[in-house]
């Protein structure tokens, strides 16, 4: 990816709601440029889309917990996630080398609805679950650090 790419991805990843006039302010680049940059980005499916920030305190969903699951059967077809895309209180859905096989990231609204999500959980898909409750969150939806050339240079050497 070239590096000016790179920019306008990092920029995107912090505000994506930024303009393209303020894209083209930021890059050096004409705003058609950025426009057709970002386009191709869009289509290469670098970035896949945009979308809000929700505080979930304000819309009733103030318990974020996460879930991890393994199949109480280890010789049962590995098809949680379908079993389970229907809960709409599971946020994502990871894949994970270790002990479980997945961890879902879950919001509710009291530790009761989290009683009754694992319920389901566990009956959807047939697994036990370990649940850990989240506390606070110091920091959330970092934009990520994009590699540079000079980066991957460095880390040859």
């Amino acid at each position: 990816m070239e590096e000016i790419d790179r920019r306008i991805v990092t920029l995107l990843a912090k505000d994506g709601r930024m303009s393209f006039t303020d894209l083209a302010k930021e890059t050096g680049l004409s705003v058609s440029a950025v426009h057709q940059r970002v386009r191709r980005l869009e289509r290469r499916g670098v970035v896949r889309g945009y979308s809000a920030l929700v505080d979930y305190d304000e819309i009733g969903l103030p318990l974020t917990a996460f879930v991890s699951i393994k199949p109480i059967d280890p010789a049962a077809p590995d098809d949680a996630p379908e079993r389970l895309s229907h809960l709409d209180a599971i946020e994502s859905c990871h894949s994970v080398a270790g002990e479980e096989s997945y961890i879902l990231k879950v919001r509710v609204a009291s530790p009761l609805d989290l009683e009754e999500l694992l319920q389901q959980i566990r009956a959807s898909a047939n697994v036990s679950t370990r649940t850990t409750v989240v506390l606070s969150t110091p920091f959330d939806y970092r934009p990520p650090r994009i590699r540079t050339d000079e980066d991957a240079g460095d880390a040859a050497r």
